[in-house]
């Protein structure tokens, strides 16, 4: 068995262990949710802070990168659009929803700890890259299609609310904070006290396998029930549209190659749960969101096999 094969299955079997253990009820939904809590408030953006401090960018192209990757975003998301409203006939909110499903990939929970073990620490650096923009761009347009959409045709839409709940939402985001810390605390220029590089590493170490881990867990929670056609097909933008977009970018911009890799990959992941919280706050498509994003996480287990496949092929 190949690395990159026992990788991708080490990866999906913690995602199923956390699912076993949600459907077997070993651990309570609530269990969950303070798992998820830990992954994403304390141990992710440790790493991302520790990955801050050590990293060495040296290579990596950061505006060709963010420009392939959020070029095949915004044609994702219009897609994902389009085919929910036109083909499935649902209205513009749900059709808001149909697009972020179709093209918000799961950088976090999903992603970081599976660039990790692919493509190792210099992979991850050009994650935090992905990361440390792919939250504040998606975050935007979701604050802005929630004024747009979420209320329904009520009061107009005002620039500086917008600008207020974004830039709030933003700096107290766990991940932003660890990178931002992290990016700091290198341009001091001062080397961490050893105790506490001991206490970042432990707790970064386990970002990894806890993600994973509740990420199963919550795509127990979440289930399927109803709306299968549509998630099916928009599933279908997400895993191989996206990717295969974001390959054509970055070929056509030459990035290097293990940028171009991890590029891509981000891209094949499925839809993490921001898709499903942001129909959520539209009260509409949650049912649509959720099962999109169970069905496009368990097909991706091959999906992303079959990407990573490519990308060895195409850039070595």
């Amino acid at each position: 068995m190949s690395p990159l094969t026992e990788t991708v299955l080490f990866v999906f079997s913690l995602v199923a262990l956390g699912y076993l253990a949600g459907f077997t009820g070993y651990l309570k939904p609530a269990s969950g949710e303070g798992i998820s809590d830990f992954a994403v408030s304390v141990a992710m953006p440790l790493l991302l802070f520790q990955t801050m401090v050590n990293a060495d960018f040296h290579g990596v192209a950061p505006w060709s990168l963010w420009g392939a990757y959020f070029a095949a975003v915004a044609i994702t998301w219009t897609a994902g659009h389009v085919v929910t409203t036109r083909i499935f006939g649902r209205d513009g909110r749900a059709g808001v929803v149909g697009g972020v499903s179709s093209a918000y990939s799961n950088v976090v929970l999903l992603g970081a700890p599976f660039i990790l073990g692919i493509f190792g620490p210099s992979g991850f650096e050009v994650l935090s890259l992905l990361v440390s923009v792919h939250l504040p761009i998606m975050m935007m347009a979701s604050i802005v299609l929630f004024e747009m959409f979420g209320r329904g045709g009520g009061e107009p839409m005002h620039p500086l609310r917008i600008i207020r709940s974004f830039l709030r939402r933003l700096f107290i985001n766990p991940l932003i904070i660890g990178i931002l810390a992290g990016l700091a605390w290198r341009l001091s220029g001062v080397p961490l006290p050893d105790l506490v590089m001991q206490l970042v590493d432990a707790l970064a170490d386990t970002a990894g396998p806890v993600a994973l881990f509740a990420m199963g867990l919550s795509l127990r929670r979440f289930g399927i029930s109803g709306n299968v056609r549509p998630a099916l097909a928009l599933s279908v933008l997400k895993l191989f549209l996206m990717p295969a977009l974001v390959l054509a970018f970055v070929w056509l911009l030459g990035l290097p190659p293990l940028t171009a890799k991890v590029a891509v990959v981000v891209a094949a992941l499925p839809s993490g749960i921001n898709s499903y919280l942001i129909a959520v706050q539209f009260n509409t498509g949650q049912a649509l969101a959720s099962n999109q994003m169970t069905i496009a996480t368990a097909c991706a287990a091959v999906t992303t096999a079959f990407w990573l496949t490519v990308v060895v092929q195409v850039f070595g």
